[in-house]
């Protein structure tokens, strides 16, 4: 099938004290870990697209904020249709105190309901690609343990 359209994702990258916060979430039937952030929508610019994802996902406020990557290599999407050739966005990113987020140690501490997100912390040093569910996350995992120190 010929890609016919581009979905854009914004995600946040915000390390506190060795470790870097990622999302559980339970979305198109399947528990998934990702970055913070989503979808760019039309009229919307990239670093907009960030803000409104923290707060409409974390009810909070970022500053900070910085461009840490951009994906250069062909990624179809692998959950929405496949005519949709999938880029993302990183920037690292400061949250503003008091975090008004929960976080829980568990992985997938949330019900099998769609929408169902929770946050958790994850140690830099130890972060793995099959820490994370999607191919541009797992490939960015190296370029993450060696910048951000």
């Amino acid at each position: 099938m010929a890609i016919k359209q581009f979905n854009i994702r914004i995600y946040g990258l915000f390390a506190l004290d060795g470790k870097i916060l990622v999302t559980d979430e339970f979305r198109l039937g399947i528990y998934m870990t990702k970055f913070p952030g989503g979808a760019l929508e039309f009229g919307e610019g990239t670093i907009g697209c960030l803000r409104r994802e923290f707060r409409e996902e974390l009810d909070s406020e970022i500053s900070d904020i910085s461009h840490f990557y951009t994906t250069d290599f062909y990624q179809p999407t692998i959950l929405l249709p496949s005519d949709m050739q999938l880029f993302n966005i990183y920037y690292r990113l400061t949250i503003a105190r008091p975090y008004r987020f929960n976080t829980t140690e568990i992985k997938n501490d949330i019900p099998a309901i769609d929408g169902a997100q929770s946050f958790r912390w994850l140690k830099i040093s130890g972060l793995r690609q099959d820490d994370f569910t999607f191919p541009i996350d797992k490939f960015i995992v190296e370029k993450i343990k060696s910048d951000f120190k």
